[in-house]
């Protein structure tokens, strides 16, 4: 985990997540109404973890030299938004642009527009609910002005909490894992890869993912705010 925990930023994660169990018990379909987002780079080649390029070899055989490699300074930016039922909204950053709040107002419009075309039950009766993180571009006066004047109710998310965000615990590593050790030319082939990846994830998985970040608002109630062993929720 990124840092030590104050007393203050543990109490905001409990606060937040008991928020979120509450709204859980007013309506059993909260959950299905959420969309979550967030950004992460993508790279021409990201070194494979030590399982994926470990070798069996025979008892007595010499260690198989392996050239190293590391990560590649060619990458692109990658934003996405998901729901229980999978992925919805993507785009990448054109290179040159930064994630300012200029730039993400654009790209709410471009999600309200998905969420109208692809999700037509919440848009309708105006049911869901948007989860990012507190990057400055998410919180800056412009996009929380924005999304005030399209009456579009945002998610908490504590500060330091990447634990409690799907988009870090489960997206992205996901994603990630079976981009490791596959190399790409061109940002033309990162991006096609990347999409291909990302649209062969199951809607079960996406579900579960759900079911185990409620289980993470539980976890981190009960640990009085402090960072927990995540790996027995999955």
């Amino acid at each position: 985990m990124p840092r030590m925990l104050t007393e203050d930023q543990k109490a905001n994660r409990v606060n937040i997540s008991q928020e979120l169990l509450d709204g859980v018990s007013v309506n059993e379909n909260f959950l299905e109404t959420i969309v979550t987002g967030g950004e992460t780079w993508v790279y021409g080649y990201d070194v494979e973890t030590k399982a994926q390029s470990s070798q069996w070899v025979g008892q007595g055989s010499p260690r198989p030299k392996k050239a190293r490699m590391s990560r590649s300074n060619m990458k692109v930016m990658l934003l996405v938004f998901f729901d229980w039922q999978g992925i919805f909204h993507h785009e990448f950053v054109p290179r040159g642009q930064t994630v300012n709040k200029e730039f993400y107002v654009a790209v709410l419009k471009r999600l309200r527009e998905a969420v109208r075309r692809k999700r037509p039950q919440l848009w309708a009766n105006q049911s869901w609910v948007l989860h990012h993180d507190n990057a400055p571009a998410h919180s800056s006066f412009l996009v929380r002005n924005f999304l005030g004047k399209n009456k579009t109710t945002i998610v908490p998310q504590p500060s330091y909490s990447p634990d409690l965000a799907p988009a870090d615990f489960f997206l992205f590593p996901k994603l990630k894992s079976t981009l490791k050790g596959r190399p790409f030319d061109t940002i033309d082939g990162i991006q096609k890869n990347s999409t291909n990846e990302l649209f062969t994830i199951p809607k079960e998985a996406f579900q579960k993912a759900f079911q185990s970040w409620q289980k993470r608002w539980e976890q981190c109630v009960a640990s009085k705010g402090n960072y927990f062993e995540s790996d027995k929720l999955e």
